[in-house]
């Protein structure tokens, strides 16, 4: 029995020790598994760590931003970025016959300014930035001065204003404005602010509003819109175009609004929405007959043409565009040439003084003589369309008869202009 017992015990030892030894087996393979999992996975991300850099060298190396030469190109982009400019966007063109317009210049500092009216608060004339300014403080609610009685928005216009923008330490915008264009032929009683007032307003921008990144608008009474835009500070520039139904607001060079259908508006009138004094500042308010195209929009109709010399016995316009410095035309200019020469093909007994101006950079002696090289390069350009050279006198005005402010340059860009008049 107790060999049995002996048996038993040695045979129950040697099970349990091939058990054990199989577990350790096991164990060991796990480990070496396991080691084999973390080497290999630290291989991978070594590997993975070496490409990234490798592609993030060429990255950079293509995008150029390593090297004297490219930190001096961010340095000016930067540089640019601090100094916002006039839309030059070629999807934007003001209107060719001007309606109103307002640089503020020949103004009295601290009176109010003589070519607007007033629903109510407080509204001056300032200086700032070394410019004078419309300063409209304490919720002023303010309106162009058109003598014409009711509506005098046409079915396709532009509106282009200046303000001046200055952020908090808190980077909080104090230019808070509202541009709103009403529906009412009633222009004695202020319109509200669109989502007050449902049947009174066609749009309503709200830019500045306590953020420099975020502003909204309303339109056709209760519908509403937001985008994002960061201004900088010093002048920025606010562009609106309407054409019979399609409305689109520019700042600076960047399209931010573009609605497909905005009821017809008859007149505006701008809102400073709070207390502020001081510190919301407009300029070269500009409001043009005529607007960007709704399905050609680098193309200025032929009626627009039509309309402005019928009207005003002129085409003005800033689309007539040339190499700095030179009186080469630019190949994009011929669309607004062949409108022209089309216009006078049609009417073959017009004579017209086509009038080059410049803006005030550089001397007269330069100046001069580049705005009647360039006049004579639109007439020529018109000769080879099949116009009579007979009825066209180029005449070059230099920078002598500016129509805006050649401190900026918003008002520059204005200055840079052709204008054809009818004799």
């Amino acid at each position: 029995m107790k060999k049995l017992v002996f048996v038993f015990a040695m045979l129950f030892a040697i099970a349990m020790t091939a058990e054990a030894q199989g577990l350790f087996n096991r164990v060991k393979e796990s480990a070496k598994w396991k080691a084999r999992s973390k080497v290999e996975s630290a291989i991978d991300r070594g590997i993975d760590k070496a490409l990234d850099k490798t592609e993030d060298a060429a990255t950079d190396a293509v995008k150029g931003k390593k090297g004297k030469k490219n930190k001096e190109n961010d340095a000016e982009v930067e540089a640019a970025d601090d100094n916002p400019q006039v839309a030059t966007s070629s999807d934007f063109k003001r209107g060719s016959v001007i309606m109103f317009q307002d640089d503020v210049t020949a103004e009295q500092v601290g009176e109010f300014p003589s070519k607007w009216d007033m629903f109510s608060g407080t509204t001056e004339v300032k200086t700032i930035a070394g410019v004078k300014a419309i300063n409209p403080t304490e919720n002023a609610q303010i309106q162009p001065l058109i003598k014409e009685q009711g509506a005098y928005l046409p079915e396709e216009f532009t509106i282009e204003y200046d303000f001046y923008y200055w952020p908090s330490k808190d980077d909080i915008g104090l230019n808070d404005i509202k541009l709103i264009l009403a529906v009412t032929k009633d222009r004695s009683e202020f319109p509200g602010e669109g989502y007050d007032s449902d049947d009174l307003t066609a749009f309503v921008l709200k830019h500045g509003v306590c953020d420099t990144q975020e502003h909204s608008y309303y339109f056709n009474g209760n519908k509403e819109g937001a985008f994002e835009y960061s201004f900088k500070k010093g002048w920025n520039h606010v562009a609106l175009s309407f054409n019979k139904r399609a409305l689109k607001v520019y700042f600076n060079d960047k399209r931010v609004v573009n609605l497909p259908r905005v009821n017809q508006p008859t007149w505006m009138c701008f809102q400073v929405p709070f207390e502020y004094k001081n510190l919301t500042f407009i300029r070269n308010v500009v409001i043009a007959k005529g607007a960007v195209a709704l399905y050609d929009r680098n193309a200025q109709d032929i009626s627009a043409v039509e309309k402005a010399i019928q009207e005003t016995g002129q085409f003005v316009t800033n689309n007539i565009l040339f190499d700095t410095g030179k009186a080469t035309l630019k190949q994009e200019s011929m669309i607004e040439i062949m409108k022209i020469a089309d216009y006078m093909k049609k009417n073959p007994s017009a004579r017209f003084e086509v009038q080059g101006h410049t803006d005030n950079q550089g001397s007269d002696k330069v100046n001069d003589p580049l705005s009647q090289q360039r006049a004579e390069a639109i007439v020529k350009a018109l000769e080879g369309l099949g116009v009579d050279g007979f009825n066209l006198k180029a005449v070059g005005k230099g920078s002598h008869e500016p129509i805006a402010d050649n401190k900026t340059e918003a008002g520059r860009a204005q200055n840079r202009r052709v204008v054809f008049i009818k004799r």
